[in-house]
């Protein structure tokens, strides 16, 4: 009997049950999610595409992150700030990606402040990665629960109101916590999962 929240997987794996049995989920699942990352770039475009999931399921941008990666320059933070208003005229029509105004405008603005994160902070790993920190700070256990049950924790809030306080946008505290648990920040596999 598997404990809640695992799933037995064709391969015989024992993974988290949210990745389903869709073969791109598990991959995902098993070779990119919580495995920590301190590469700017991906770390800029782990943020990026967890803003375009926000009120769509994962799945619906895993299956056109390559699209992403190829419209937005590989998420190369130096030139998306330098896109204009006819470059992001090019990406709403482009048919490949998520095309949500303000989620691409979003993307743009984000590039020019991570460059001021960078500015400040040498880097944007060592920037979010100061948020481990507080992660692991203790709380007591029942409002944990409540937080995480929210899809959010005091580090995903702390995070998100950071960084709208620096001018980010689409970086609410779930969203924050979504990127926190992709890139390796937090941990989330569960135990009895043979990635945790």
């Amino acid at each position: 009997m598997l404990d809640e929240g695992l799933l037995m997987g064709k391969d015989g794996k024992i993974r988290c049950s949210w990745a389903g049995t869709d073969p791109l989920y598990c991959a995902y699942h098993d070779d990119i999610w919580g495995k920590p990352v301190f590469d700017d770039h991906r770390l800029f475009a782990q943020i990026c595409l967890e803003g375009f999931q926000a009120g769509l399921s994962w799945l619906t941008v895993l299956r056109k992150i390559s699209n992403f990666h190829h419209a937005f320059d590989y998420f190369d933070f130096e030139k998306i700030a330098q896109y204009d208003e006819e470059k992001i005229e090019i990406l709403m029509q482009d048919k490949g990606i998520i095309r949500h105004p303000g989620k691409i405008r979003s993307v743009v603005n984000n590039a020019l402040k991570a460059q001021e994160i960078i500015a400040e902070w040498s880097s944007l790993s060592r920037y979010f990665w100061s948020f481990q920190l507080l992660q692991s700070e203790r709380y007591e256990k029942t409002d944990f629960q409540i937080w995480k049950t929210n899809s959010v924790t005091p580090a995903s809030i702390r995070l998100s109101k950071d960084l709208k306080k620096r001018g980010w946008t689409f970086v609410g505290p779930i969203t924050c916590y979504a990127f926190m648990q992709a890139v390796g920040i937090v941990n989330d596999h569960l135990e009895g999962c043979f990635c945790r």
